[in-house]
């Protein structure tokens, strides 16, 4: 799963680069409001980007993991009902 954020994430960031070469390389000369408009556009992919690369997938198991405090764990998997093995 882990492939396929990443995967997605230089995906954004390329499109969002690529939107700025084309706009500001190639689309002004025909017309600079496009290219604003595509340079706009560009602007909103990036945190759009980061969101989709730091999002849990349903198999990501971060929330009961061991933080290395074993009183801590010990006192977690007493709130949660869990015995240690």
């Amino acid at each position: 799963m882990y492939a396929r954020r990443r995967h997605v994430y230089f995906a954004m960031m390329g499109t969002c680069v690529g939107l700025f070469v084309l706009a500001w390389g190639v689309v002004r000369l025909w017309s600079v409001p496009a290219a604003v408009a595509m340079c706009v556009v560009a602007m909103v992919i990036p945190p759009l980007a980061a969101i989709v690369a730091n999002r849990r997938g349903p198999e990501d198991r971060w929330w009961d993991d061991p933080s290395g405090d074993p009183k801590s764990d010990e006192w977690w998997d007493e709130l949660d009902g869990k015995k240690r093995r």
